[in-house]
């Protein structure tokens, strides 16, 4: 097994892949931007190591630094988490060039599926369906145009060089295709170095489901179920679960084997997920893959009982993968909320700052995946993510409901933050009943009721207790229904 590897990342999947390391009895180093040496991530690893870069971004986007840095420590291997350079086929290839392993696919595959047109062409040979589109990038507005015609409206306008929503557009009529295309080349263009462009037919209220496979170096390849991401805002997931609601066991097992053909189509070796469209006819169409580790990966662990990081570790080490199809199995439900610093009634303004107070919640079935310490300062310069907290049950409602009760008592005070979205979204009927689309958002939750804000609640119990302070010093409150009396004034 290795004995060192290089975490070439930040926030809380650095902690969570330094903790991984540890389990396994591997050196966690951490290679790290300046104005991350106060993290907790820094603090945890066995040496640490600081990069250079003109921005804080740019200090993990600079590949030839990331492995100076691990040779710098002593690092075998490289894992990138997600994000940043995790799906950068050069940085694979440099890792590989410079003897050191980098954990996840081969520069080739990351190569093949990187361009989104490239990979819809690979896995509709691999026999996957796939949603109608152009095959090749578009280069100019007007023959964009030409293609919808023929493709029908809506349609998305996709970036070929990557995800995560940006670069991305829907469109409903010529005159908005013609607007949105300059502006989705240039974001795109920003994001991933690309502004090439693709169309694709937009299917109307879909599900996005996604199957996750695990592949090693001597042909072996599983899935391990699958996680709904319906709940979107502007492209960008905000709670998952596991497994789907809508997913019977035969279409589980229709996805699954398809995400594996596809897999060893490829040689696919490391943890990936294989973006599924599903419609209201069951129907599944094949969107991307992503060759990194997920986000939501914890709520396939939790379900499953299977340690994704330590299966990437081991199969990049050149283990062979220690479990079968036929050994996977799954059990209860699990539900993750990515808690973001924004403002959810501001149109979710970021809201970096720093941590003023902080309780993660406990018990049963809860887990907390965060980097966030008390006096902590949240910089502005990454994603607004600050920690990501799931729930698992014996069945959904159990997840649900443990997940609310973990959110109320989940106190992040000194920024704003998305837990007052979260269980709006988690009590609302059509989320209960599991009528989950990619649509649920601006069709139910178009705008979040200011009626209890987090400053708010915070004000309540300041003023109550500075009133029962005063109660105290004047004359004594001796009942439950004083102390009732109390709150009530204090919220009024």
């Amino acid at each position: 097994m290795f004995s060192r590897i290089l975490i070439a990342n930040r926030g809380e999947i650095a902690v969570r892949l330094l903790r991984a390391c540890r389990e396994l009895g591997i050196s966690p180093a951490v290679a790290y931007a300046p104005i991350d040496r106060d993290t907790l991530a820094v603090e945890l690893a066995d040496v640490a190591v600081e990069l250079k870069g003109d921005t804080p971004r740019g200090c993990y986007l600079d590949i030839e630094g990331l492995v100076a840095a691990a040779k710098k420590v002593g690092a075998e291997a490289i894992h990138p988490g997600y994000g940043f350079v995790s799906e950068n086929a050069d940085f694979s290839q440099l890792c590989r060039d410079s003897g050191i392993v980098f954990i996840g696919p081969s520069p080739e595959v990351i190569y093949g599926l990187g361009n989104k047109n490239q990979a819809r062409k690979l896995m509709t040979s691999a026999g996957l369906p796939v949603v109608p589109g152009t095959e090749d990038p578009v280069p100019t507005v007007d023959e964009a145009v030409e293609h919808a015609r023929s493709i029908g409206y809506p349609l998305l306008i996709k970036a070929s060089g990557g995800g995560g929503g940006r670069g991305m557009r829907k469109v409903e009529n010529e005159a908005e295709l013609r607007q949105a295309f300059p502006q989705a080349r240039s974001e795109s263009q920003a994001a991933f170095g690309s502004g090439e462009l693709f169309l694709e037919k937009y299917v109307e209220r879909p599900r996005h489901v996604e199957i996750q496979i695990l592949g090693d170096s001597h042909g072996n390849a599983v899935y391990l179920g699958e996680r709904e991401c319906s709940i979107q805002r502007r492209f960008q997931k905000m709670i998952e679960e596991a497994p789907s609601p809508a997913l019977t066991p035969e279409l589980r097992e229709r996805m699954g084997q398809a995400a594996v053909a596809g897999a060893k189509k490829l040689g696919y070796c490391g943890a990936g997920t294989f973006e599924f469209l599903v419609d209201a006819h069951r129907n599944f169409y094949f969107l991307e893959v992503n060759t990194r580790l997920q986000v939501e990966h914890p709520v396939t662990e939790q379900i499953t009982g299977l340690d994704l990081v330590k299966l990437q570790i081991r199969v990049a080490y050149g283990e062979v993968l220690p479990i079968r199809q036929e050994d996977v199995q799954l059990r209860g439900w699990s539900m993750e909320c990515r808690i973001t610093c924004e403002d959810p009634y501001r149109g979710f303004l970021p809201t970096p700052g720093k941590i003023e107070r902080l309780h993660l919640p406990a018990g049963p079935g809860v887990r907390v995946d965060t980097h966030l310490y008390q006096g902590y300062e949240v910089p502005g310069s990454f994603d607004s993510m600050v920690a990501k907290l799931i729930t698992t049950g014996r069945d959904r409602e159990e997840a649900r409901t443990r997940m609310l009760v973990a959110l109320r008592e989940f106190h992040l005070a000194g920024i704003s933050h998305t837990i007052p979205f979260h269980i709006a979204v988690l009590e609302h009927p059509e989320y209960i009943a599991g009528n989950l689309t990619t649509h649920f958002l601006p069709e139910y939750l178009p705008k979040l009721d200011r009626s209890r804000t987090p400053a708010e609640l915070d004000l309540m119990t300041a003023v109550a207790a500075v009133e029962s302070r005063g109660r105290e010093t004047s004359a004594p409150v001796s009942t439950a229904a004083s102390e009732a009396q109390l709150w009530k004034m204090a919220g009024r």
